[in-house]
């Protein structure tokens, strides 16, 4: 997935902030962001340029996961095919491609610099 600055995003799991805390050898606990919590993209860093394969191939596998149980068998079998044929092109692209990170400002208030875009799902 791409995300785009200015985009509105939810995280995808719970993600602890913090290790435990100690205050004195006692501790007090750790934060964390619930699954859910939403906010807005304010800076992507990283981006990764993607060729028309790429690009046709994540258009491609996007609707063979989606719609492929309710097709005609032939017809889910050459865009099986199709899929097949542009994954050199993904799995290159994959190895090659830089760690996109995101910078989010959550409705709380709280910032988040340097997280993954994967943790993200748009709202």
């Amino acid at each position: 997935m791409t995300l785009e600055a200015g985009q509105r995003v939810v995280l995808a799991a719970d993600t602890p902030l913090t290790d435990s805390a100690e205050v004195s050898g006692v501790v007090v606990g750790f934060l964390s962001l619930a699954a859910g919590t939403g906010g807005v993209v304010e800076q992507v860093v990283g981006r990764r340029e993607e060729s028309d394969d790429v690009r046709e191939y994540e258009r491609l596998k996007s609707l063979l996961d989606t719609f492929g149980g309710q097709m005609p068998t032939e017809s889910r079998r050459q865009l099986e095919e199709k899929v097949g044929s542009l994954e050199p092109a993904w799995t290159a692209f994959q190895e090659r491609a830089p760690r996109v990170s995101v910078r989010v400002r959550f409705d709380n208030g709280f910032i988040l610099d340097g997280a993954h875009e994967d943790v993200f799902v748009p709202a």
